[in-house]
């Protein structure tokens, strides 16, 4: 039996955009992310704007927010390279001298290529200590693999060491081999034909896995995996087994492992819902954690963050754009809420 992809896709995305009252608009691929290719793009125009924004009497920030959140990667790219050759100064070097603080992180992971933004994201990650390793889950499984190749490049070159040594350095065990299994970038594509032996074989494998004994299934399965095969995957364990994957992750792992696993599940099953869940995570702690949000907000902005968000309202009852402007003060609250881009009725 073949299922079409493409069929798949374009009814996801009409859902979509029905539930954000875009219906009316163009259903293609490229049109979840919050930030697109300004059409009316003018390098001429956007350099001068910064500079006078920069020289002028009071550094303007909502002119710089303005340019940066209404331009795509691409686009930001061009302005940062006219800059240099029109003024003879760095852009983000000049821009890094005229603000401070959490909008400073946001033009600066603005104005860098999504690779090296990712690269130093994953760093950080692997350096810190605790959760924050879910943090390099994060990047290794959701970036295409174009993308997950790039940063891994730039990973090299910035710390002078590959990403698998830290990943080796930094992490062990089951924890260690996920990562490193994600970091090969070698998820199998769907192809658009369901392979039902395969599903057998491998709900009978997660059944037998007792626990940590026979864990290396579990990343080859998780690992390797088309997102589609695994959630039939998942709902076929439901019917064989009454209990959902994640019951038995959180009964035969712990720590680190156990939150990777139960992560690398919800990444599969619905990777707009998983980010809204760390957005809402974020939003919700004493003081909202503005690098999670950051980095979601800027990551997923010309990628699915339309979908994000339809989840986020969906789940919690409330849009991602009011919750951010509730919790969010100082210089940053505008360029947050630019990313977003808009409130979801």
């Amino acid at each position: 039996m073949s299922v079409s992809s493409g069929t798949m896709g374009a009814s996801l995305t009409q859902e979509i955009l029905s539930s954000l009252g875009l219906a009316n608009k163009t259903a293609a691929w490229g049109t979840l992310g919050t930030l697109r290719t300004f059409l009316s793009f003018s390098v001429d125009k956007d350099v001068q704007k910064l500079l006078k924004a920069i020289t002028g009497q009071g550094v303007a920030h909502s002119t710089i927010v303005d340019v940066l959140t209404n331009r795509s990667r691409e686009q930001r790219q061009l302005i940062s390279r006219a800059f240099q050759e029109r003024t003879k100064q760095d852009l983000l070097k000049s821009l890094q001298a005229a603000l401070s603080g959490n909008l400073e992180k946001i033009v600066v992971a603005l104005l860098q290529p999504a690779a090296q933004f990712d690269a130093q994201e994953l760093r950080t990650a692997l350096k810190a200590s605790g959760s924050a390793k879910d943090v390099a889950l994060e990047i290794l499984a959701t970036r295409a693999a174009p993308r997950l190749q790039e940063c891994l490049a730039v990973y090299k070159h910035d710390f002078q060491v590959e990403a698998q040594e830290d990943i080796r350095t930094e992490t062990n065990g089951i924890l260690q081999d996920l990562l490193l299994a994600l970091s090969k970038g070698g998820r199998e594509r769907y192809s658009g034909v369901i392979d039902y032996s395969l599903e057998e074989r491998d709900v009978q494998v997660l059944q037998q896995t007792g626990g940590s004994s026979m864990a290396g299934q579990w990343v080859l399965i998780f690992t390797q995996r088309s997102p589609e095969h695994l959630i039939r995957v998942f709902d076929q364990y439901r019917r064989c087994t009454g209990q959902e994957l994640e019951d038995a992750v959180q009964n035969c792992f712990h720590g680190d492992v156990q939150r990777a696993l139960l992560s690398l599940v919800s990444i599969m099953r619905n990777t707009a819902l998983y980010f809204a869940n760390k957005l809402h995570q974020a939003l919700q702690e004493t003081e909202p954690n503005f690098q999670v949000l950051m980095r979601i907000l800027i990551s997923r902005s010309e990628t699915d963050l339309l979908s994000i968000r339809a989840e986020f309202k969906r789940k919690f009852g409330k849009s991602l754009y009011s919750s951010l402007q509730d919790a969010m003060r100082g210089d940053c609250h505008s360029a947050l809420l630019a990313l977003c881009r808009a409130e979801d009725i």
